[in-house]
């Protein structure tokens, strides 16, 4: 199966990144959002992040343009019924995600591809909330979607080879790297990474290390371009925790057992660079540590 016409639903942070990559490698684009704000925001955030790839010369005025074109904005999910595939980038809450399927079953073509972006949930469980599991896979953007080069891939149990094989491919014509992951919970790169975040508000939340100098050990001593708790910032302390949650309640192992302080943050609303407060406060220049 050949994709040309992709719908997208949701555009926040992940969801025009992958936007912006799709429209770049020549794929049109129909974008949707529960709220209409932030459909224009996210609009608004791809035309700013593709005039500075203008300034920086990695594409050109004639390529901003077309790439523009590519894009179309939708209010109601009936318009998806033009597109080859759907990526689901909406919040990391289950249910929420089954409710954005079952929605979308009289609006979509029989051959439509479903995916979701998600970073942790069970595949298989997704799919079987749809009329076509054998047509459902992971396909999970790293953040950001434009300047990181790998995609995760994840089959459900019931995921045929067609499909497998036609976003295989899809990967490489974004100019992407693709990593099989099997359908467990977090998948790769969250099943390790989470953890380890998780360590590090734990080494926070027990005092071993204030913020500045948590993150300043991993960037010095492990090499980490960026602190485990400025990452966390970045991620989202909310999506922090519900990956948390899913490795516990998945795997029913301690270990993963989110750190209190995380819990803490996130019912107080300080959700990350989002919320302009987290681990640091970015209401300043530079941020500051609120720990």
């Amino acid at each position: 199966m050949k994709i040309k016409t992709i719908g997208l639903i949701g555009a926040g942070q992940m969801g025009s990144g992958i936007a912006q990559v799709a429209i770049l490698s020549g794929f049109d684009i129909f974008i949707n959002d529960s709220d209409k704000k932030n459909l224009e925001t996210g609009i608004q955030n791809i035309e700013k992040n593709l005039e500075r790839l203008i300034i920086k010369n990695v594409i050109t005025e004639n390529d901003f343009k077309k790439a523009l074109k590519r894009i179309v904005k939708i209010t109601n999910i009936s318009q998806f019924k033009a597109c080859d595939l759907i990526i689901e980038s909406a919040t990391e809450q289950e249910r929420t995600k089954q409710e954005i399927f079952q929605s979308l079953k009289p609006h979509i073509k029989k051959e439509t591809i479903l995916t979701s972006n998600t970073s942790s949930i069970s595949i298989t469980r997704l799919a079987a909330t749809t009329d076509r599991p054998e047509k459902f896979m992971g396909l999970h953007f790293m953040n950001p979607a434009p300047k990181m080069q790998l995609i995760e891939l994840v089959r459900g149990i019931a995921t045929d080879d067609e499909t497998f094989d036609t976003l295989k491919k899809l990967v490489a014509e974004l100019g992407k790297q693709a990593s099989i992951s099997e359908d467990f919970p977090a998948f790769i790169v969250n099943r390790i990474l989470m953890p380890m975040i998780n360590e590090a508000i734990y080494c926070l939340y027990e005092g071993v290390g204030d913020v500045k100098n948590i993150d300043l050990s991993m960037k010095l001593g492990a090499n980490h371009p960026m602190g485990p708790l400025e990452l966390a910032d970045f991620i989202g302390l909310d999506t922090c925790l519900s990956i948390m949650n899913v490795l516990h309640d998945g795997l029913g192992d301690t270990k993963y057992r989110p750190c209190p302080l995380l819990v803490k943050y996130v019912e107080a609303g300080w959700l990350g660079k989002k919320s302009s407060k987290g681990f640091y406060d970015y209401n300043s220049e530079p941020a500051m540590p609120t720990r």
